[in-house]
């Protein structure tokens, strides 16, 4: 079947297709399970597909262009205005189609395995860190429970908790000090192996001349430097850098900030 441009609705494992000729007449309304997907499309001629920037999206978006196809990906937010009706995988397809063909849309650039590789570092280390924090704040909250006041810190908290635990002249009681014990443990296991996510950036940092050229300019580390790279891509996609700063900044804030 030939079309000009489809609208493709992700999901785990129903996907709705939405199709529409040259002359915006609609060509097709499809609902086809996640197996099909690629069969479908490689019967399809090279044509434009869009999609929105969701889970899975960026897998899809390199699969179709393997097939010869353009493919469209945009933010959610720039799509919603395109629903006709209520909001359902049909309605979504639907509005996709219409929102690629839109000539001042914003695309999203689509990020090859590579870039989502150090995002994956990236946003692990991010879970690490905000659960390294809740175990510190609660550490010292039941610390003081019992009369004992320990620094702000992480490092103040690695230092004098094993005091706290060996000292057997203060008020915590046995049961207590299991459970942080336990506590210090998880602690020392999480600085452990955020330490080996840390290397990880750091070689990464090292081995790409586009992130050793950003660490040049002030303010620019290795963890912005690789957030930057891989949630950004190729800079050459982006008209302008106000273009550059509304698309990437959601991207990279949470992990450039995170410690």
């Amino acid at each position: 079947m030939k079309s000009m441009r489809l609208g493709l609705d992700l999901a785990k494992n129903i996907f709705e297709v939405f199709a529409v000729d040259q002359d915006e007449k609609v060509l097709l309304r499809k609902t086809i399970k996640r197996s099909q997907v690629l069969e479908f499309f490689g019967q399809q001629e090279p044509c434009i597909v869009g999609m929105e920037s969701c889970g899975g999206a960026h897998y899809w978006a390199r699969e179709l262009q393997k097939l010869g196809h353009e493919v469209r990906m945009m933010a959610p937010q720039f799509v919603a205005p395109y629903r006709k009706s209520d909001k359902n995988d049909r309605n979504d397809a639907e509005a996709i189609c219409e929102a690629a063909g839109r000539p001042n849309m914003r695309f999203v650039p689509i990020k090859n395995e590579g870039q989502q590789a150090i995002l994956t570092v990236h946003r692990a280390s991010s879970l690490l860190v905000a659960e390294r924090v809740s175990l510190i704040n609660q550490i010292r909250g039941f610390l003081t429970e019992y009369g004992i006041v320990i620094p702000q810190g992480r490092l103040q908290v690695r230092s004098k908790l094993p005091e706290i635990l060996e000292n057997g002249e203060n008020t915590l009681p046995y049961l207590a000090r299991e459970v942080l014990s336990d506590q210090y443990r998880r602690l020392c296991e999480l600085d452990r192996v955020l330490d080996d996510y840390d290397q990880k950036i750091s070689s990464l940092s090292k081995s790409q001349e586009v992130t050793r050229r950003l660490m040049e300019a002030e303010g620019i580390g290795l963890v912005t430097a690789t957030a930057i790279v891989a949630s950004a891509g190729d800079l050459h996609d982006f008209k302008n850098g106000r273009q550059f700063a509304s698309l990437a900044r959601p991207c990279t804030t949470a992990m450039v900030f995170r410690r």
